[in-house]
């Protein structure tokens, strides 16, 4: 995946142009990627992450997205991601995917700080700013 990316990106800037995003498949890759680093790759593997895959609501985020969520509620694991890394991660995803983790998160003993911050920022809330307000009359202190 890396290789075929780099050479994207080359052919791309011989060109004059930026590479494309990755797609859901490069993304699911990256994932696995992130998983078990290869060595000497780490960097390029986070800077993939947090600049290469769209924000929003495509196929591409929501996998990115998963992704994240599932490290932030302790189902997957990277030694490149720690818990509070991945929500902040999920925080600069703007809306769409990102936002019924960070809305879960809020009930984390552990994150929920950590994810009421990241939510200030989220533009594309849709009916999920009820399921915070329902939050904050409950009398959750971060919604």
């Amino acid at each position: 995946m890396l290789e075929a990316y780099r050479e994207h990106v080359a052919e791309r800037a011989s060109q004059g142009i930026p590479p494309l995003p990755l797609s859901a498949e490069q993304v699911a890759a990256l994932v696995e990627l992130l998983k078990a680093p290869p060595a000497g790759e780490e960097e390029t593997l986070l800077e993939l992450l947090t600049e290469r895959v769209p924000p929003g609501v495509d196929d591409a985020a929501y996998v990115k997205a998963a992704f994240l969520a599932a490290v932030a509620r302790g189902e997957a694991h990277s030694p490149l991601l720690d818990k509070r890394r991945a929500v902040e991660l999920l925080g600069t995803m703007l809306g769409g995917y990102n936002v019924a983790p960070l809305v879960d998160l809020l009930d984390d003993a552990e994150l929920s700080e950590v994810a009421a911050e990241q939510l200030k920022f989220t533009l594309l809330m849709f009916d999920a700013f009820h399921d915070v307000e329902e939050k904050a009359r409950a009398g959750n202190a971060n919604a």
